[in-house]
């Protein structure tokens, strides 16, 4: 998709020294913007600037925020005056029809306009565009105080945090500012659930305020395009091992209505989190489900139950069953999810036991697991067959037995051609695409279209605010986006033939190198 994003106004930024941490040295990474572009080759520290002596810039959202916007724009100012920074604040207009870029440019900012509707959008077109060694994200609604803007980039300005969170619950949140079933409801609950499962300890993990080094930014990789970035950043953070601070700020009422719709963006939010937790989505209550189901049938096969309070009969087998093979097949679905998301660049950071199950598959040995269980099974209807034979083929009452059959028989199935497909998306049909995830052959090698690199034809832009939470292609850059080298050339030993591949090198259980984005799903 093309670039739509473009800047109209703005003043010239001020100009200061630049300098490095102490015992910093230049960084080959440090030579490129968060929009992928060049930097001069001097290479500031945290106070200094590569761009004109800017030091941070301020990017906000604005979606019709006329009544707001130019009142934020000034605290931002006066914030950064007061914290003794050159700085610049980035509006991005996403779509106003009201005057708010006017407003936003009359009060001093710069504005950048970008097409896509998009919470993310929006963020992270201001994010490519921002000039500043650090940048710092705050809504135009003035529920939150830009003049205090020094609390927040303390901890980045000494070179003991790369990454800074404004929490609301840390510190006030104003009459009248959230909603009583956001503030004791939604927020923690969405955050409890994104701490748990994503291993970070954070106290408002949906606050809109929050500062990070241009550094930082590169290495989150940012891609929601909705009201998920909010948790992306939190989890980007943890997964990419950033240095993190909160720092308690005061939420305000805002000016004019709320965008936010509580029930659908609190599912978009949830949403998102499951998808790149497989482990606790799939595996975990699989094998949770597995088990239980596995103990009661055995426990059943030689008859019912008695509890005391209650007697486990027939009935109780049939469920039983019913959970083993559900169990078994949430199992696998947890498996193709994390080779998907980890060749998407999104791994979890606690994979047990997905990281043993990686670590051992082969074709060959989940064909030999599948066989083993579903010969067990035909083994068990053999001998309910033969004592049928030798009852004269009366009357016959083995239900439980043929369950079990049953179980081991579906389960041996799913695992056999499960195997194939794991086999599949990992490393293609010739095993020659490598285990660190493979790319599309349109995105991997040239084309008749074109060579690799050429932008795709764009399409329409979606208007829809219901944007995806990650991109629509994965080879379609991000206005102003770093652009994603392709992954390296494969050797003689290593191509399209598959000669050079081994059915025993375990699947990847580290992050790739390099990651194409996860093509976007519109639901």
């Amino acid at each position: 998709m093309v670039n739509d994003s473009r800047t109209i106004g703005g003043p010239a930024p001020g100009t200061t020294r630049p300098f490095l941490w102490a015992g910093q040295t230049a960084r080959p990474d440090d030579a490129a913007r968060p929009d992928g572009s060049a930097r001069p080759e001097s290479t500031a520290g945290p106070e200094g600037s590569s761009d004109g002596g800017l030091q941070v810039s301020v990017v906000m959202p604005c979606l019709n925020e006329a009544e707001s916007v130019g009142v934020c724009v000034g605290k931002a100012l006066a914030g950064l005056a007061a914290a003794g920074v050159a700085g610049e604040v980035v509006v991005v207009d996403n779509g106003s029809t009201d005057d708010s870029a006017a407003v936003a440019t009359a009060a001093g900012a710069r504005v950048v306009r970008e097409a896509r509707r998009g919470y993310g959008n929006a963020y992270l077109a201001g994010f490519a565009a921002a000039r500043g060694r650090f940048l710092v994200m705050g809504d135009s609604d003035d529920t939150y105080d830009f003049s205090d803007l020094g609390a927040l980039l303390a901890p980045l300005r000494a070179g003991r945090a790369d990454y800074v969170l404004g929490s609301r619950f840390a510190g006030e949140i104003l009459p009248g500012a959230m909603p009583w079933l956001h503030r004791y409801v939604g927020n923690p609950v969405l955050t409890g659930i994104l701490n748990r499962l994503f291993d970070v300890r954070s106290s408002d993990a949906h606050s809109g305020m929050r500062a990070f080094t241009s550094d930082a930014y590169r290495r989150m990789r940012l891609r929601c395009e909705g009201m998920e970035l909010a948790s992306e950043l939190v989890i980007a953070a943890g997964r990419a091992e950033l240095r993190m601070e909160e720092v308690p700020i005061t939420y305000h009422p805002r000016v004019g209505a709320s965008k936010l719709h509580s029930l659908r963006d609190g599912w978009r939010h949830l949403r998102f989190m499951l998808l790149l937790a497989p482990r606790h989505l799939f595996v975990l209550p699989g094998l949770v489900l597995l088990g239980v189901g596995a103990a009661g049938q055995l426990a059943l096969l030689p008859g019912a139950l008695d509890l005391g309070f209650h007697r486990l009969d027939l009935h109780f087998s049939v469920l039983f069953a019913l959970f083993t093979i559900l169990g078994w097949q949430l199992v696998l679905l947890g498996v193709f999810a994390d080779v998907h998301n980890h060749a998407a660049g999104w791994p979890e950071r606690r994979r047990w036991p997905l990281t043993s199950i990686h670590r051992r598959f082969s074709l060959e040995r989940g064909l030999a697991l599948g066989g083993v269980l579903f010969a067990a099974g035909l083994a068990i209807d053999g001998v309910v067959l033969i004592r049928w034979l030798a009852n004269d083929m009366g009357p016959l009452n083995e239900l439980r037995p043929a369950l079990l059959a049953m179980s081991l028989m579906v389960l041996g199935t799913q695992t056999a051609f499960g195997s194939f497909f794991l086999r599949l998306v990992t490393t293609g049909p010739s095993g020659g695409h490598g285990r660190a995830g493979w790319a599309p052959l349109s995105a991997a090698a040239p084309s008749r279209a074109g060579a690799v690199g050429e932008a795709p034809t764009p399409g329409p832009p979606p208007v829809d605010d219901d944007s995806s939470a990650l991109p629509a292609s994965p080879d379609t850059p991000r206005p102003g986006a770093a652009a994603v080298p392709d992954p390296a050339p494969r050797n003689a030993d290593n191509g399209s033939s598959g000669h050079g591949s081994s059915e025993e090198t375990a699947l990847p259980v580290d992050p790739p190198s390099t990651h194409r984005g996860i093509p976007a799903h519109q639901h």
